[in-house]
């Protein structure tokens, strides 16, 4: 992993597909709101992509991340700096896991190698921003910060229908049954009739 070299050909154009994901705006609204969220201890990273990946690689802000979201129990027992590279994988993984707990899709989820390598970082702020999006929907007072910085998540919308609704409905023929508008084969013409002799 340490040794890798730099990717030429295809590698190097789908990196750089992936890489152009990346948002810098995002960046600064995910660091104010981790900032703010986890209060001063967990610091500010240097400005850039490579700055936010260091911040994040050992996985301690973002356990301090998720176990500030969570009321009762901390799902992230043990959060503590290693330099070895097992031990902030795992402390990653331990994130991940816990924001699936707290209702991250898998689709909006990260590898841990996107984030400890460096290979999306852009995957690494769609979770954020996802984790940021339920915090805001839930409303459970651990959200803080402004809630304009992410969108809510759309609520269930509940709806109950009469018998008498029910019925009617049944009677309607919907457009994608489709409609020949009076059509006919008068006029066509398929060339010449077969001849038999």
């Amino acid at each position: 992993m340490a040794n890798k070299g730099p990717s030429y050909g295809m590698s190097r154009q789908v990196q750089e597909k992936i890489d152009s994901k990346y948002d810098p705006e995002l960046e600064q609204i995910l660091v104010e709101w981790i900032s703010r969220q986890c209060g001063s201890g967990v610091g500010r990273p240097e400005a850039g992509k490579m700055g936010f990946q260091a911040w994040l690689k050992d996985g301690c802000v973002l356990g301090e991340l998720i176990n500030s979201l969570f009321a009762g129990e901390k799902p992230v027992k043990k959060i503590q700096s290693s330099p070895m590279a097992f031990k902030q994988m795992e402390q990653i993984s331990q994130f991940l896991n816990a924001a699936e707990k707290y209702g991250v899709t898998k689709t909006d989820m990260f590898q841990t190698v996107d984030l400890w390598e460096g290979k999306d970082l852009a995957a690494v702020q769609r979770t954020l921003s996802a984790l940021g999006s339920l915090a805001v929907t839930k409303d459970e007072g651990t959200y803080n910060g402004d809630p304009n910085w992410f969108f809510k998540k759309a609520q269930e919308n509940k709806r109950d229908f009469s018998d008498d609704q029910l019925k009617a409905g049944k009677n309607v023929i919907g457009l994608q049954m489709g409609s020949n508008k009076g059509a006919s084969q008068e006029g066509m013409s398929y060339g010449r009739p077969r001849q038999i002799m």
